[in-house]
């Protein structure tokens, strides 16, 4: 049986989700669902409906899980426990000091609907939170460092077109390369947050708004930018399509630990992606959790989840046979 998704916002992530499926046969798209004109969206996959979002609670019995590709700084807040309360979900909420209260929400929604919920799914939350988990476990004496980038980090450029007067922006995340050097040595240097990264953003400004507003709310913005060393550049509507159109991003999760009687021995794990495609690679890991969304939810599990309560196995369309014998 192929497993119903339904994609719920169209922009590069939707997308991305769509393309994922056509490489995944035991899954198939039944609706894409939009706060745009659906007449306006042209998806690539023929004989598939575009409808209203305000439609899809007119489609519960027609979709196994809900993919939602919406934003983490005003959508998904408010869209995944709205979601959760009519189908099983994923999400990619990607607000790392927010995680707990947005779990609690969708948690309280799910489990009154008896609906499974899984949340914060992409490379980081996501990928990196179980490698953070892994080397924590097997490396306990020792410290954890996460490096981003370079690349665009889809959650912060949405956070910058959010401000009011911003037509258009783009946010590149810097690892600083000293302090990525002094980690891999294993010096386990104490670091803040400013001190790992900077935060460099371009952004096309609507005519005749105030650019010094603007710089100055995207770099005291929380959780976002004011935190960081944050270096804002206004381009023209053609600079940012020329010069910025890619989507790259990448990183580094590094455990630097010791063992032994005296903890004479240094060891050094790292993980670490290069990704063409930030929102092609995020959906890739959404569908993967959304057969794990099914999957739970067959068995009857309700309430919200997140990528560290799921079986690695429950990602595979394998059987756990064929794990076994070609994976393990």
């Amino acid at each position: 049986m192929s497993i119903r998704i339904g994609i719920y916002g169209y922009g590069n992530l939707g997308r991305g989700v769509e393309c994922a499926l056509r490489q995944n046969p035991d899954m198939s798209l039944t609706a894409v669902f939009t706060r745009r004109d659906p007449a306006s969206v042209k998806i690539l996959t023929e004989g598939v409906p575009v409808y209203p979002a305000a439609r899809a609670k007119e489609m519960t019995n027609e979709i196994d899980v809900m993919i939602l590709c919406g934003g983490s700084a005003t959508d998904l807040p408010v869209q995944t426990p709205e979601m959760a309360a009519l189908f099983h979900v994923v999400d990619s909420f990607d607000t790392h000091a927010k995680i707990p209260a947005h779990f609690d929400e969708v948690d309280r929604a799910a489990k009154a609907a008896g609906k499974t919920a899984i949340i914060s799914v992409g490379w980081d939350p996501g990928l990196f939170s179980l490698m953070r988990l892994y080397g924590n476990a097997v490396l306990t004496d020792g410290k954890d460092y996460t490096f981003w980038g370079r690349g665009v980090s889809q959650g912060h450029s949405d956070a910058i077109r959010r401000v009011p007067g911003v037509l258009d922006g783009k946010q590149y995340t810097i690892p600083v390369k000293s302090a990525l050097e002094a980690v891999r040595s294993g010096q386990n240097p104490e670091l803040s947050v400013r001190e790992k990264h900077t935060r460099e953003c371009y952004v096309v400004a609507e005519e005749g708004a105030d650019k010094a507003r603007i710089e100055a709310e995207i770099k005291t913005m929380p959780n976002y930018f004011a935190e960081y060393d944050t270096t804002v550049h206004f381009v023209s509507q053609k600079t940012l399509a020329s010069e910025h159109s890619g989507i790259p991003h990448g990183g580094f999760v590094i455990r630097s630990g010791r063992t032994g009687e005296n903890g004479e021995h240094k060891h050094v794990i790292e993980y670490s992606l290069k990704l063409d495609s930030n929102p092609e690679f995020t959906a890739s890991v959404l569908v993967a959790y959304a057969r794990a969304a099914y999957r739970l939810a067959s068995e009857g599990q309700t309430g919200c989840k997140t990528v560290l309560d799921i079986p690695p196995a429950y990602l595979s369309a394998r059987s756990a046979a064929e794990l076994r014998r070609e994976l393990l």
